[in-house]
């Protein structure tokens, strides 16, 4: 459907200092490459790699140069509408091919991406809507329970719809040149989940995310050529892994739209696919599947793990079973701040973030918390305030986590400066506690957080997701759990609570600050 063309959203970035874009353009890390440069250059030499999507609702097969086709059919298509350099592309989708057709699409025509996580709700798509101002909006008619509610999208210009009208919006003939934009400029629009306010719109630019893109490739040890994706495409690292990275590398690109740990594990039989790591949520459900073998770890020989804290217990066991994990940090923000090699030692790679990524650099306030700058700092946010709240006048991003350096410069998140638990004045590391936690028989994921208390203000909760049939240990269980791991008795959780599974982000971090709400509820109820 097409209406009125409608006014982009104000693209507040932060003021970059002069040295640092000298530096990173000396160094090679930004260059005059915008993203339809990458995908151009990269569809070319290998046209014909394998394109699928395993998926029960929409299923699909083909190549590069099939997708290509249909991308550059909907960027004509589009083009002829009035969209060009600048203008805002949004799309809302599962992880099917329709995805990559649009983001290519709006790479080829210059425009700014705005990936949308797809099971995102009316309020956060009008939080989108209104923010990032779209002039395309493409989505899905029905996936799972959502169905597609027109109203939301009354006030963009053209809304397309994959089951309904999207193939109205592709020409017969594609467009052949990708049209000019500043390689400085916007690309992208990553929209990352709050827990206490709507979803923070982050802006990468040509340079960010293609130096961003490079570096995680650059990072890949052998045997990934034939990857799952399973994280949304409307997630940051989800979009690079299924869109970018592939491309860039010539490697085929395989998607499914669903978790399902029995479905990835009959996929690495059936079609020898890989998986190789991402939230340790992912990881663990296929380790704890009843399906699951020892010969399933010939596919996963590595375990990249990153997006939320790591367990030592999960990396341990991974290890044990002859998995190399490794394991990094970053955000949404700032993609890669640290990570460890595959090839570092094993304490390292288990127990460590990392160590900085070329080009980053990373700097300790007094309170531990961490700062962090480089070539693949977005620019900045939608919102003026967060802005100018999380970015200083030296290019410093303020990450909100704690943490602390070895001697060889290796990085250690300890803590989020949220997630401390502050019992009668004495501070509390929940990640502390979720260690002793994790080791516990039966414990699949372990969450600690703060909990109301009349006496001391608040403290230590323990929220568990046990393996199946597991039962919950009782509280003088746990008690001589943690006085067997000689954590300071002040620090021992105090109330135990049990999940089916919980609240989390679309890259499947646990959103502590919903666990938090749900423990102060419970205790007043």
């Amino acid at each position: 459907m097409n209406r009125s063309v409608g006014t982009g959203p104000t693209l507040v970035n932060r003021a970059i200092p002069a040295e640092l874009v000298q530096s990173y353009t000396a160094n090679g890390w930004w260059t005059e490459e915008t993203i339809a440069d990458l995908l151009t250059q990269g569809l070319r030499r290998t046209p014909q790699a394998e394109f699928r999507v395993h998926s029960a609702t929409r299923p699909w097969s083909g190549t590069f140069d099939d997708v290509e086709r249909i991308a550059r059919r909907l960027a004509a298509g589009l083009r002829r509408r009035g969209v060009g350099p600048g203008d805002v592309v949004a799309f809302q989708l599962p992880n099917w091919m329709e995805a990559a057709a649009t983001f290519w699409a709006s790479a080829f025509l210059g425009a700014v991406v705005v990936p949308v996580v797809h099971f995102y709700g009316a309020k956060e798509i009008q939080h989108i809507a209104a923010t990032a101002k779209p002039k395309v909006f493409i989505t899905f008619e029905e996936f799972g329970r959502t169905r597609y509610q027109p109203e939301l999208y009354s006030d963009i210009p053209i809304v397309g719809v994959v089951g309904r009208d999207f193939d109205e919006l592709l020409d017969d003939e594609p467009l052949t040149d990708n049209l000019e934009v500043a390689p400085a400029t916007p690309a992208v629009i990553a929209f990352t989940s709050g827990t206490t306010r709507d979803a923070k719109g982050v802006v990468h630019s040509h340079q960010t995310l293609a130096y961003e893109t490079r570096q995680l490739s650059a990072a890949y040890p052998p045997g990934l050529e034939r990857q799952l994706t399973a994280a949304p495409v409307g997630h940051f690292i989800g979009m690079l892994n299924a869109f970018l990275i592939p491309v860039l590398n010539g490697t085929p690109v395989y998607l499914t739209d669903a978790w399902n740990p029995a479905q990835t594990l009959a996929l690495m039989r059936s079609d020898g696919l890989t998986f190789g790591g991402g939230a340790p949520y992912f990881v663990i459900s296929l380790l704890d599947h009843p399906d699951f073998t020892p010969a399933d770890l010939d596919n996963m020989r590595y375990a990249g793990m990153g997006g939320s804290s790591v367990p030592a217990a999960v990396a341990r066991r991974l290890h044990e079973q002859g998995v190399t994990v490794w394991r990094s940090y970053g955000s949404t923000e700032h993609p890669s701040i640290s990570s460890t090699h595959y090839t570092a030692p094993a304490d390292k790679r288990m127990y460590t973030d990392g160590q900085a990524l070329p080009g980053v650099e990373i700097r300790l306030t007094a309170d531990g918390e961490i700062l962090s700058r480089g070539p693949d700092l977005c620019l900045g946010y939608l919102d003026e305030e967060l802005t100018r709240n999380a970015f200083d006048d030296e290019g410093w991003y303020h990450t909100g986590d704690i943490g602390v350096l070895d001697n060889d410069g290796y990085l250690s998140i300890v803590d989020r400066k949220s997630d401390i638990i502050i019992r009668g004045g004495e501070n509390i590391s929940a990640m502390e506690v979720e260690e002793v936690l994790s080791t516990m028989a039966g414990v699949a994921e372990a969450v600690a957080v703060a909990a109301p208390d009349d006496r001391f203000g608040e403290r230590t909760a323990a929220v568990l997701r046990m393996k199946p049939h597991a039962p919950l240990p009782s509280m003088d269980e746990l008690r001589a759990h943690f006085a067997n791991s000689g954590l300071a008795k002040q620090k021992w959780p105090e109330e135990i609570h049990q999940v089916d599974d919980f609240p989390r982000t679309p890259s499947s971090k646990i959103q502590k600050a919903l666990v938090r709400k749900m423990v102060a509820a419970q205790r007043s109820s």
